[in-house]
Order: C-alpha cells, then sequence, then structure tokens
C-alpha cells in the first residue's frame, strides 16, 4: 500500500530537485566549508516549506524567491557566528596568552620590588645574589667582597627587614 503525496510534498520534492544545486552554488560563494553551506541549504529550504502558502507558480520568482531565502539565511548564520567567540587552534597563541596565575606572580613580583627598593643598598646586594642569582654564601661574599659571616648576617637582617616592610605595605603572610 503506498502512501498518499499531498500537493505541498510534490512541491518540496520539486523545489529540491529543481533549485537544490542552484542554491548550494549560491551559498559556496559565500561559505567555504561545503557541510556548513549544505545544512544552510537546508535551511533555505526549510523555510521556503513553511511558507509554501506564499510560492509564485512561476518558476523565475520561486528561483528569486529561494535565492533571497538563501541570503537572508546565510547573512543570519555570518551574523550569529560574529557574536560568538572564536576557538583558537593555535598552541603557540594559546601559550602566549597570560593565565590568572601568571597575573598573581606579576602582582607579587611588583610587591617584592617594591620591598626590596625600601632596604639598604648591603642588604639589597646581599639579597640579589643569594636569592636571585643562586649563589652560595662563600660565593655571595667573594662577589660582593665581604667577610662570609657578614653575607650570612646581612641576609638574616635583610630578610627580617623585608618582612617589616610587607607588614607595611599591607602584605600579610
Amino acid at each position: 500500500m503506498r502512501r498518499r503525496v499531498s500537493p505541498d510534498e510534490e512541491l518540496m520534492t520539486a523545489l529540491y530537485t529543481e533549485h537544490y544545486a542552484v542554491l548550494l552554488s549560491f551559498v559556496l560563494r559565500y561559505v567555504h566549508d561545503r557541510h556548513r553551506a549544505e545544512d544552510l541549504v537546508q535551511e533555505t529550504l526549510l523555510r521556503a516549506w513553511k511558507h509554501i502558502d506564499h510560492l509564485d507558480p512561476d518558476p523565475g520568482r520561486i528561483r528569486s524567491y529561494l535565492l533571497t531565502i538563501a541570503r537572508n539565511v546565510v547573512t543570519n548564520a555570518w551574523r550569529a557566528e560574529q557574536r560568538r567567540p572564536h576557538l583558537i587552534a593555535d598552541e603557540a597563541a594559546v601559550n602566549a596568552m597570560p593565565s590568572a596565575d601568571n597575573v598573581d606572580e606579576m602582582v607579587e613580583g611588583w610587591l617584592v620590588a617594591e620591598a626590596l627598593e625600601r632596604l639598604s643598598a648591603d642588604h639589597q646586594a646581599v639579597v640579589k645574589a643569594m636569592y636571585y642569582e643562586g649563589k652560595s654564601v662563600a660565593d655571595a661574599a667573594r662577589q660582593l667582597e665581604v667577610p662570609e659571616g657578614t653575607v650570612k648576617s646581612r641576609a638574616y637582617y635583610a630578610v627580617r627587614a623585608l618582612r617589616t616592610v610587607f607588614e607595611e605595605m599591607g602584605v600579610l603572610r
């Protein structure tokens, strides 16, 4: 037993067979992804089907009507795409973006630099040699041309002074 086909279904089948290729080539001018273009043509035909009662039986007017719908569908898709954030597939670009942790490290770095500027020149030199350059007490003593005991003493008092400066700055740890 065959299912009876309505006149609207026959008209849509005819529209699809006669105009699909033209619509697809039209949409492919603006959308360079074939799968996306096929989706937009399907959307065009769906919109035409929803307003099938407005179709003019003249073949020339049907094609221009479908092309107008296709243009509107492409425009709407483009506008929607512009509103969405774009995903980045470039690994180097993603890695170059600052992260929240990076910002915290930058702020901490600024605070430490500000606190170091409040120390005496001798204390700054010892802190930089031992904590930033990673030198041992003996190497720092040779670089600064002072005895090792003096380097140890300055390092101790520099750390205490830094604690005081951080408390004055409102940084509590």
